[in-house]
């Protein structure tokens, strides 16, 4: 019975403990510097993005429809951009077949080849080490020639591609394994 008494001493001393620890109104940012530099959202509406601590920045709700608009072409070209650096696509085993993955990013290099004429690109097909080797050139040339057709058809010239297998010869991973395997069923872009 004493024990009890105890126990439901030490619970209610506890229980104070926990109500006046979750008494504050969580309102702590009044008066105080969070160190943010980004604003969420401004009185109007609008996003704000602040540059540092001089205070000026950019509101959405203050920018022209001609600002937005190029503002959203300068984002595009990045995002092209950054896609363009991808320039090695992978396949599965025995298959010339691109991915669903990699076509966004080949349309990417199409636009590109489009609007510079002037720019090349060869195409470099490979196989993994399966196989003969007549089979892996002819394999590696069959996804080169895939990846030349998705180009041709989404804006590329063809006087801007050149084609070349190189089968099993240059593989990206040395090892005998699937994953060195996988490395190595591949089309890379060069351009020139």
């Amino acid at each position: 019975m004493n024990m009890t008494t105890q126990h439901k001493a030490l619970a209610l001393i506890f229980s104070l403990g926990l109500i006046a620890g979750c008494s504050s109104t969580g309102d702590t940012t009044e008066g105080a510097d969070s160190g943010s530099d980004v604003s969420a959202v401004d009185q109007d509406g609008g996003s704000t993005v602040y540059g540092g601590d001089d205070e000026d920045g950019v509101s959405s709700s203050e920018m022209t429809e001609e600002q937005r608009q190029a503002a959203e072409e300068r984002a595009e070209r990045a995002e092209e951009q950054a896609m363009r650096e991808i320039t090695t696509f992978y396949f599965d085993f025995d298959t010339a077949e691109i991915k669903s993955e990699a076509r966004e990013v080949l349309v990417a290099h199409a636009r590109y080849l489009q609007n510079n004429p002037d720019q090349d690109v060869r195409i470099e097909g490979h196989a993994d080490e399966r196989g003969t080797k007549e089979y892996n050139l002819a394999l590696g040339e069959r996804r080169a020639n895939a990846i030349e057709r998705f180009l041709i058809v989404n804006g590329a010239s063809r006087g801007q591609t050149e084609t070349i297998s190189y089968g099993e010869e240059k593989p990206a991973e040395m090892e005998s394994n699937e994953s060195a395997w996988a490395q190595n069923r591949r089309v890379e872009l060069v351009f020139q």
